[in-house]
């Protein structure tokens, strides 16, 4: 019996320093991987405070030689960076924000009443996700050319107030909901708008606040769509701000460490955005999942 127990005893011993070695060499990749994800990002961060000449010599170093902050001024000079980021903030807020109220309604619907054509109206959201954005540039230029909204702040808004990937994935969360809730709370009288703020959006905030955050990077970077509507310099959003910028100058590598410098300045409420909302935003990732 004390030889079995001794085998044993070690058994679990070099179990446990197997899984002691696996854990090490899995926190090893982890390590490996993020700081290849993330070095990019901190690279454009440390060429932003070097001078041309110190990103030519060594352009892998990210520690720079001198702090140089005039690259950030020298940016907002060559262009109006502060203006781009402003609207990019201010039409992917109004964006967001309408998005969710719209998406809300007609997942509560969906969710919680039984109509006539409500499979048919599914099945047509889904198809409609299917289709590649680009099909629908020509038809959204023409009506946004119709109502005189073109080159302007609100044709970019107007034309973003519906999104079918949020539309779908609330339904989908709604749906999760217990019924048994719902039921309750309207045996107690509880109007439609009473469930949904007081039982239906608690019981689904960390999916909410995944579908904000994500809709609020995809608004914010949009390039394609605003880059066809929009020319005037005031109504550029970010990201085309920054390619217009990049194409207009003729001596890039003079102009490299202000170039930086602008994707700092762009990437910086987004960074602020995450950090806030991060906690969240992996909830409601993880929550997706389980329900989904």
């Amino acid at each position: 019996m004390e030889y079995i127990e001794e085998r044993s005893l070690e058994g679990v011993k070099k179990s446990k320093s197997h899984k002691k070695v696996k854990g090490f060499i899995r926190w090893i990749a982890l390590v490996v991987v993020s700081f290849i994800m993330v070095y990019p990002l901190i690279w454009m961060f440390s060429n932003s405070f070097k001078t041309a000449a110190s990103i030519l010599r060594n352009p892998i170093s990210l520690l720079p030689d001198v702090m140089n902050l005039s690259n950030f001024s020298m940016a907002l000079e060559m262009a109006p960076f502060d203006l781009y980021v402003f609207n990019s903030i201010f039409t992917a807020s109004i964006i967001v924000i309408v998005q969710l109220f719209l998406s809300c309604l007609l997942a509560y619907g969906m969710s919680f009443y039984d109509f006539p054509g409500k499979k048919i109206l599914f099945g047509g959201i889904i198809m409609t996700y299917m289709l590649p954005p680009a099909a629908t540039y020509v038809p959204s230029y023409v009506i946004l050319a119709k109502l005189h909204l073109l080159d302007s702040l609100a044709g970019i808004i107007v034309s973003n107030l519906a999104n079918v990937f949020t539309i779908f994935l609330l339904i989908q969360t709604f749906r999760s909901v217990p019924k048994e809730l719902v039921e309750a709370a309207r045996i107690e009288g509880s109007t439609d708008r009473q469930i949904l703020l007081k039982v239906v959006i608690p019981f689904t905030k960390s999916t909410l606040f995944t579908v904000t955050l994500i809709n609020f990077v995809a608004m914010y970077n949009n390039y394609m769509w605003p880059s066809l509507i929009t020319t005037s310099k005031s109504k550029m959003l970010i990201s085309v701000g920054l390619n217009t910028f990049f194409t207009s100058q003729g001596n890039f590598t003079q102009n490299l460490p202000g170039l930086m410098a602008a994707n700092s300045i762009a990437v910086i409420p987004l960074l602020v955005l995450f950090i806030v909302l991060q906690k969240w935003f992996i909830k409601g990732i993880s929550d997706s999942g389980i329900k989904g």
